[in-house]
């Protein structure tokens, strides 16, 4: 099977190219890869070139979100066989240090991250991977939700840094696939009230139909006010808040919403020049704590969506096969169309 890939070389400038197959180790395995999901950071990456603390050094292949079908196996693989489709962890650790020894691997200084430079990723024919990172997909499982196990991780480990449990109140800032997916997760632990905002009516709508008990549309009033307006609704501060949106709005919101005492959860990544009313967060004592990525959290969003408890079929609002995915990028990147998770299909048709 030839190779072909879909390779970033600057801003705005994507390319679906040959690429030769790549040659695995005695720990990999050699995929053909099924369905890989776009998320912002790939929507930055292809904007700006950067996305956070990274920047485009050389051209890379996109695609970190992905589900595979092993083609080949390493000599050193003993709990994967080829015909095993398989969803995809990014990161692969060193598993030496004393950040991995402890547990905390997704913070290794020395990880290889898929779509992150200078690190190739997964959106590609053939693609190897580390075979400790592959988690085994169950027959009922399909590939398009082997994908989408990545943003549910995310999900899963934003709940769990902000111990969202029985009975919390929860605010989400931002209603994109992590948002919603952070709504269904912390229902599922217990959460009893969850508000989510946005800007965007339809995902909104999608929020509510999923189980948002209040969805508030964003528009132009300050982040006191919104704060104001979610504790009327609320009848209470929140627990806890989990920004999802990436924005100076949302951060602020957050830090004005939260009950003092209570706990704000950054996944998103916000300006480092942007001014945030910090003296405020001290003063309630907000315990301010970051996601990077996840650890340990592909099992638990694995299991979610195997026994049924967490359905991620609803946010997938596009496909498009691997030559069409600079229409996928445009799609994904545009208001117009609406898309909440775009797909791309890997295989040949």
């Amino acid at each position: 099977m030839a190779n072909i890939a879909v390779v970033l070389h600057g801003p705005n400038d994507l390319r679906v190219e040959s690429i030769p197959v790549p040659e695995i180790k005695d720990n990999e395995v050699l995929l053909a890869m099924c369905s890989v999901g776009i998320c912002g950071s790939d929507l930055k990456y292809w904007k700006y070139g950067k996305c956070g603390k990274f920047s485009l050094e050389k051209p890379m292949i996109m695609g970190h979100e992905g589900s595979g079908k092993v083609v080949k196996v390493g000599s050193g693989v003993k709990h994967l066989k080829i015909g095993d489709r398989v969803a995809i962890e990014p990161g692969v650790s060193c598993g030496v240090c004393r950040l991995c020894k402890t547990g905390r691997y997704n913070l290794c200084p020395r990880i290889f991250f898929c779509a992150t430079p200078p690190d190739d990723g997964n959106l590609c024919r053939l693609y190897k991977h580390s075979a400790q990172f592959c988690f085994r997909l169950p027959d009922h499982v399909t590939d398009d939700e082997g994908a989408m196990l990545e943003p549910l991780a995310v999900a899963v480990y934003s709940c769990r840094k902000g111990k969202v449990g029985l009975g919390t109140k929860l605010l989400i800032c931002g209603a994109g696939p992590v948002g919603i997916l952070t709504l269904m997760v912390a229902k599922q632990n217990g959460a009893t009230t969850v508000v989510i905002t946005d800007i965007d009516e339809t995902r909104l709508a999608l929020a509510k139909s999923l189980g948002a008990d209040f969805t508030i549309r964003v528009s132009s009033e300050k982040p006191e006010q919104l704060a104001t307006n979610i504790s009327e609704i609320l009848g209470d501060h929140p627990d806890v808040t989990i920004e999802c949106s990436g924005t100076n709005f949302g951060f602020s919101t957050g830090i004005y919403a939260t009950l003092p005492g209570g706990c704000l959860v950054m996944v998103g990544r916000v300006p480092g020049d942007a001014e945030f009313p910090l003296n405020l967060a001290f003063t309630k004592e907000i315990d301010i704590t970051g996601v990077f990525r996840y650890a340990n959290c592909y099992p638990t969003a694995l299991e979610l969506v195997s026994k049924g408890v967490v359905d991620v079929k609803p946010l997938i609002s596009h496909r498009f096969s691997l030559p069409d995915s600079v229409k996928a990028f445009e799609t994904a990147s545009s208001h117009d169309t609406k898309a909440v998770k775009v797909i791309i299909e890997c295989g040949q048709n």
